[in-house]
């Protein structure tokens, strides 16, 4: 399957910058839209208030000019009326009084201006209290448009004789005048939604530029030409670049650590092959007691330098796994009835001294007993007669937990201390061992994030400190 069509088959719905230019056109285009229709309605209906007043103003001006007669007939006197489009024939102002009967009926046009000439506005039957305007759109001549107002009046000294103005205009004028407007508006939100998606485009390109850097930068990493993210980023991304530059340095260490402990390991093999291979190749003695037993020695020595070697593997892999506790009591009671058989010719008394509260290693549980084990065994050695081991716990983030193990033996002095931790180093040759277990314990703590430290004991003897890490108890 080719992946890079695939790709680029799914570039436009999977593509961050679409995403966002669509979603940014989107938002503009609704808001604009609702934009032009609430301006273009609101410019309607102040074109229309504004032409009914005046509408009303024309009215007013018919009504102050209506007189009646002895009989009580109305009358009004064209000149009267100041506006000229009165008098013109279909101007597009019109005036007219109709007879209203008791029922609402009536007879249409007794009076009208000229400019109605020989037509008459028809309107339907209409409840209108005395002085009340209200307002209609009818067809008036040839068919124009007009916005009606109409108003009933009495003649003084009747109470039976109603007459209803009526005032009209043509609504042409003003609907081209809003439909011009509607057009110029439309254009000019559509040019403003053009340059907003513009702006928008403008925007996407410039906030997104620094992904592209950061591919560039992941590429550099990816074909060896960088060990790490270079370049400055947003705040918001530099989180991001120094979180991916955390795990490449600690893949750089994992990868630094292999390669050192497959050298130490190779290293370390060299010495118990190398007499393994000078016994094989020196003269069979009679007694072959000799030759068994050295080559049990270095096969002990060289399945202690491979365990110690896989048990730092094991320990660098697991050691920052969230989640792991293993509580220490267990561990030291197991630890102390083996050593009390592995040491029971030599009468150590193992005394053993823990907090009431629980303790809890951060770890796994056959690390600490790797750890304690070889402390415990060293100090077995050693001592004369009393091996004491006591163990408590420090406040902090992240909290520690301190195991002490001393020994009432010879001790060791500040001089050699640096000395009992390094691989390989035995300061008594008398005393069985490989001279790593002081080592083992330091760099299985160092990996935990712990320490080692070799004190003078209250006892007389040596005192070894182990700080590690320590897990909450669980409610």
């Amino acid at each position: 399957m080719n992946r890079g069509a695939n790709r680029g088959g799914l570039h436009w719905s999977r593509s961050l910058r679409f995403r966002l230019l669509a979603v940014t056109v989107a938002g503009l285009t609704v808001a604009v839209v609702l934009a032009g229709l609430v301006l273009s309605g609101l410019f309607r209906e102040h074109v229309q208030r504004q032409f009914e007043a005046a509408l009303v103003q024309q009215l007013d001006q018919v009504t102050a000019r209506l007189e009646f007669d002895a009989q009580g007939q109305p009358g009004i006197a064209a000149q009267a009326l100041s506006d000229p489009r009165w008098l013109k024939p279909y101007s597009g102002l019109y005036w007219q009084v109709d007879a209203m009967a008791p029922d609402g009926r009536g007879r249409a046009g007794v009076l009208r201006s000229r400019s109605l000439w020989d037509t008459s506005l028809t309107l339907q039957v209409d409840a209108l209290a005395d002085g009340a305007v209200h307002v209609h759109e009818v067809a008036g001549p040839q068919g124009a448009p007009l916005l009606v107002l109409e108003r009933t009046v009495r003649a003084e000294g009747t109470d039976a004789a109603r007459w209803r103005l009526i005032v009209a205009a043509d609504l042409q004028a003003t609907q081209a005048a809003t439909a011009q407007f509607t057009r110029v508006l439309a254009l000019s939100l559509a040019a403003l939604l053009v340059l907003l998606a513009a702006a928008a485009w403008a925007q996407v390109a410039v906030g997104l530029k620094p992904l592209q850097a950061l591919q560039r930068g992941l590429q550099d990493v990816q074909q060896a030409r960088t060990t790490r993210l270079q370049g400055a980023y947003p705040a918001e991304m530099q989180p991001l670049v120094d979180d991916f530059n955390a795990v490449l340095a600690r893949n750089a260490e994992v990868v630094e650590r292999a390669r050192t402990q497959a050298g130490n390991l190779a290293h370390a093999l060299k010495t118990p092959l190398s007499v393994l291979e000078n016994a094989a190749c020196a003269p069979a003695p009679r007694d072959g007691a000799a030759l068994a037993a050295s080559v049990r020695e270095q096969v002990q020595v060289a399945r202690r330098h491979i365990d110690w070697h896989l048990a730092r593997s094991r320990v660098a892999a697991s050691a920052h796994l969230p989640g792991q506790r293993t509580a220490l009591e267990p561990v030291v009671g197991g630890l102390v009835r083996v050593m009390n058989k592995v040491h029971a010719g030599r009468g150590v008394d193992i005394t053993v001294a823990l907090p009431d509260a629980p303790l809890f290693f951060a770890g796994e549980a056959q690390d600490l007993q790797e750890m304690l084990g070889n402390l415990l065994d060293n100090a077995c050695k050693w001592a004369q007669s009393t091996v004491r081991l006591q163990a408590q716990v420090l406040g902090g983030q992240p909290p520690q937990m301190v195991v002490s193990v001393e020994d009432d033996g010879p001790g060791i002095g500040a001089a050699q201390r640096a000395q009992a931790v390094e691989r390989g180093v035995r300061l008594d040759e008398t005393v069985p061992g490989t001279g790593l277990g002081l080592a083992i314990v330091q760099d299985l703590a160092a990996l935990y994030g712990g320490r080692l430290d070799l004190e003078p004991a209250d006892l007389g003897g040596l005192r070894v400190v182990l700080v590690l890490p320590a897990a909450l108890e669980t409610a």
